[in-house]
């Protein structure tokens, strides 16, 4: 399953997509740690499954929260991206 964080403005689509599926087969949840900004948590899902997911104090401002981490240019790969080994983890914009 995909589970969708994130908003719908009039400057874009700003959304996080967490394959849960994906995430399951990941042992060290290096994205929480990853982030510069602390937005990932790992929960567990309805079906009593630990995954990642993007905490509620973020998830209406990830545009900003993520900025640090993505320059206008020369943009260098995302660090929670990076640290998801079995590629769970994408951005929208």
């Amino acid at each position: 399953m995909k589970a969708n964080y994130g908003y719908m403005d009039g400057s874009g689509e700003f959304f996080i997509t967490i394959d849960t599926d994906q995430c399951l087969e990941c042992t060290d949840h290096s994205c929480v740690n990853a982030c510069p900004v602390g937005m990932f948590e790992i929960i567990v899902d309805d079906y009593d499954d630990e995954v990642a997911a993007i905490k509620e104090e973020h998830r209406k401002k990830l545009k900003y929260d993520c900025a640090p981490c993505k320059p206008v240019s020369d943009r260098p790969p995302l660090p929670c991206v990076d640290a998801c080994a079995p590629g769970a983890v994408t951005h929208s914009w």
